[in-house]
């Protein structure tokens, strides 16, 4: 077996605590209490300012391994919100992307008994957003944009009738993987 230089010794334990310094750092960065409601906002650096009305806090998850089923399709994905129903008025969306893709959250009527999931996905892997209340697809802010990255927030402000709405994330094969949830208005 072979010893090692004074000089290696000293560089292996200069590079060993830099890389036990930058996993500290890391695990810091991650390992923090959530920011506000619940959200992982408090770790990116990003926070919703105060929303109006009621406020629904719905999370997009997924996987995030590699594209699976084929044809743009990716694996498992949820869109989840922390309440089944609101009262109509002013309701606000706080969409915390908790996943490892792009997400948005699109607010769509459900006319008389249709189920939520099952909106015909065209041959681009989304459905039609024709009739849309709105959407929180901005990284860090309100309204539409590019889509709110891992790890960040987005919101919406609408105000709701009393009915049935469908929220979804409509980025190419992600409604089909299951990022869908519904929400009654009374």
């Amino acid at each position: 077996m072979r010893k090692l230089s004074r000089r290696s010794a000293v560089l292996i334990g200069v590079l060993a605590t830099l890389v036990l310094s930058t996993l500290s750092i890391i695990a810091v960065a991650f390992l923090r209490p959530p920011g506000p409601a619940g959200t992982l906002a408090g770790r990116a650096g990003c926070a919703a300012p105060a929303l109006g009305g009621t406020v629904v806090n719905v999370t997009a998850t997924d996987m995030g391994g590699p594209m699976m089923g084929g044809a743009g399709r990716v694996g498992p994905m949820r869109l989840t919100a922390d309440r089944a129903s609101v009262a109509h008025g002013r309701v606000s969306f706080l969409v915390t992307n908790a996943g490892r893709y792009t997400h948005e959250m699109v607010i769509l009527p459900l006319p008389g008994t249709q189920s939520a999931g099952t909106r015909p996905v065209g041959g681009d892997g989304k459905i039609d957003e024709a009739g849309s209340l709105g959407e929180a697809s901005a990284t860090c802010a309100d309204g539409a944009g590019q889509g709110i990255l891992p790890r960040t927030v987005g919101w919406v402000s609408v105000d709701l009738a009393p009915g049935r709405y469908e929220l979804v994330c409509n980025f190419p094969g992600h409604y089909s993987a299951g990022m869908y949830t519904q929400i009654t208005v009374s």
